[in-house]
């Protein structure tokens, strides 16, 4: 599975007050979510030894039906256009997530894809995304993906000794020639308008300099820097020791890409920067903006 491709957080109308006041009587607008993940399919077809949910503590998707049912499909589109309504809002983000999403199959993902479409492009803007690992991504893929204007972003972890300390099959074999391929099919001009963007899960052992010049050579639209999964208990690897080591492999590829004149968004270099004046950092995980996501797993929980 490949970290959730966050998407921009939406901007829409004040929420309506529902009757809640704070401490001081100050009236509190109504909570809203703009952006649900919808975890279409609960199997992945590599094996990456970073991810969290299939390698490591989460293994709850060992209950999860493989594919969401259409009915749950339905009645999710449903809740998501109730809540628009209730709520007033102008825009929302849907994000076929996984698993990796192309696991459900063209049939299906065209049927998930009219229903959503049907049911939430009357009343809302309704911008959808996939985050996936482009090993099925193909030509007949990318038309479908065209013709309901959905995002994709790609996992891709830079050159292929980098990508594939991580990124395997389940057998130990090499994801890198596939992914290349995916993010040539999204290059081509018929596809190049649902490119969304790469995202690279960082780690300090690989060359980060290196990693930079492999993802801008891919001429992604956007670049997502995702730090690993870790916890107090399971803290995220420090060579030496060293509690700055993030940040100073961050801080290389954040000099270089200001050298370069900032040639692609770095969702992770752009956030800071608009935290660090007092702006919306765009992402649930920097800063102290509400969190507006909600996770809808394949069996409708």
């Amino acid at each position: 599975m490949s970290p959730t491709w966050r998407s921009s957080r939406s901007r829409h109308s004040t929420p309506p007050f529902d009757g809640t006041v704070d401490a001081a009587g100050t009236a509190l607008p109504r909570a809203s979510i703009s952006q649900f993940v919808l975890k279409v399919h609960s199997r992945c077809n590599l094996a990456c030894d970073h991810c969290y949910v299939y390698e490591h503590a989460d293994q709850s998707w060992l209950h999860q039906p493989r594919a969401m049912a259409p009915p749950t499909v339905r009645r999710t589109a449903s809740r998501i256009a109730e809540h628009v309504v209730e709520h007033s809002l102008e825009r929302v983000t849907v994000v076929l997530h996984g698993g990796e999403p192309l696991l459900i199959g063209p049939a299906r993902l065209a049927a998930m894809l009219a229903e959503l479409r049907s049911r939430l492009d009357p009343v809302t803007r309704l911008h959808l995304r996939m985050q996936s690992n482009g090993l099925l991504l193909t030509e007949d893929i990318c038309r479908l993906l065209a013709e309901f204007e959905v995002g994709v972003g790609v996992s891709l972890d830079g050159d292929r000794a980098d990508n594939d300390r991580h990124r395997r099959h389940a057998d130990g074999t090499s994801s890198h020639r596939a992914v290349l391929r995916a993010l040539e099919l999204l290059r081509r001009p018929e596809f190049r308008p649902i490119f969304a963007g790469i995202l690279c899960t960082v780690d300090i052992r690989n060359d980060p300099l290196a990693v930079y010049s492999a993802l801008v050579a891919e001429q992604p639209p956007r670049i997502d820097l995702l730090l690993p999964h870790a916890t107090w208990d399971q803290p995220p690897e420090r060579p030496n020791g060293d509690p700055a080591a993030y940040g100073q492999w961050l801080g290389r590829i954040y000099r270089r890409w200001n050298a370069d004149g900032r040639p692609v968004p770095i969702r992770l270099f752009d956030s800071l920067l608009s935290a660090m004046v007092g702006g919306p950092s765009g992402t649930e995980w920097i800063g102290l903006d509400p969190v507006d996501l909600a996770v809808v797993e394949t069996d409708g929980t």
